[in-house]
């Protein structure tokens, strides 16, 4: 049986038979192996490479600018140049879509697709923020998708919103005005109550045990019905809402039934002419005809 010192002896003599760096640490060393050579010349390769490249195309960066590179290529020219490219090929199937019926568009496939992709993109970078993915729609803000048209669903109608807007700085905007019944005291707090009570039972579908509805019926009638109808059905020429609908503008709480009355939200959509084209606008009005809620 070999002693330790025999042991450690031997472990020397192995060590100094194989090239070593001289470090060891509790007994062992570190090899002095050569790189392969396979290894070395791929190093040089790339290294060769790497210079060639840097020399050749944008590469160090240097205070505001970097080095352009012998060949003056820019990834961002090739880029605007195929950008520019895709717009000079869109334009021309835009301008068909600007002076065309909707009919027309529909009818041609090539054209449905573009205004499909011009439309969708549109919305989600104009429409989507206020009035939700997919036109679901928010506190304020239609539901597109849900057929509750305002001021009409049908193409011309949506292309007509959309180019003017409402309550905008446009000429064309469609106009609406609600009184404040409740902040120019047209009607005193009770009676308020008494239309918002007719109108939550009623129109919204609401049912309140022990609550005479007969005196708000009245004052429905007297002060609401010229323009939202005596059935709640709204009118769009003047841009009443529908009341007898599942789908509402601000929810269907009694309380923004009340807030309404008091004093009305009144907004505003931006007229869209002045930052779309024309073919563009067509074919937001395609789009979100198409959506589910169009007539």
């Amino acid at each position: 049986m070999p002693t330790k010192i025999e042991k450690d002896a031997a472990r020397q003599a192995e060590a100094e038979a194989v090239r070593t760096t001289g470090h060891e640490w509790d007994g062992i060393y570190e090899l002095d192996t050569p790189l392969p050579k396979w290894w070395v010349y791929l190093f040089i390769a790339c290294v060769v490479f790497a210079g060639v490249y840097a020399l050749l195309y944008p590469s160090i960066p240097y205070g505001r600018g970097y080095m352009h590179g012998i060949l003056g290529y820019s990834s961002r020219d090739s880029v605007n140049a195929e950008v520019a490219a895709v717009d000079k090929q869109r334009a021309v199937a835009m301008g068909r879509i600007a002076v065309l019926p909707f009919e027309k568009i529909e009818a041609d496939p090539e054209l449905r697709e573009v205004a499909e992709i011009a439309g969708r993109t549109a919305f989600a970078n104009d429409c989507q923020p206020c009035h939700g993915a997919g036109g679901a729609g928010r506190p304020g803000y239609p539901a597109l998708a849900a057929g509750a048209w305002i001021w009409g669903g049908h193409l011309e109608d949506l292309q007509a919103t959309i180019t003017h807007g409402i309550r905008s700085s446009d000429p064309e905007a469609r106009e609406s005005d609600m009184p404040r019944f409740g902040a120019d005291r047209m009607l005193t707090k009770a009676q308020i109550q008494q239309v918002a009570d007719y109108v939550w039972t009623h129109f919204y579908g609401h049912s309140e045990s022990g609550v005479d509805t007969a005196p708000g019926e009245k004052l429905f009638a007297d002060n609401c019905a010229p323009c939202h109808g005596d059935h709640g059905q709204g009118e769009r020429e003047v841009g009443a809402p529908r009341l007898a609908s599942h789908v509402h503008l601000y929810g269907d709480a009694r309380e923004t039934i009340v807030a309404q009355i008091v004093a009305p939200h009144e907004g505003i959509m931006p007229n869209w002419n002045k930052r779309l084209d024309p073919g563009t606008i067509k074919s937001l009005a395609l789009y979100v005809h198409g959506l589910g809620g169009g007539e």
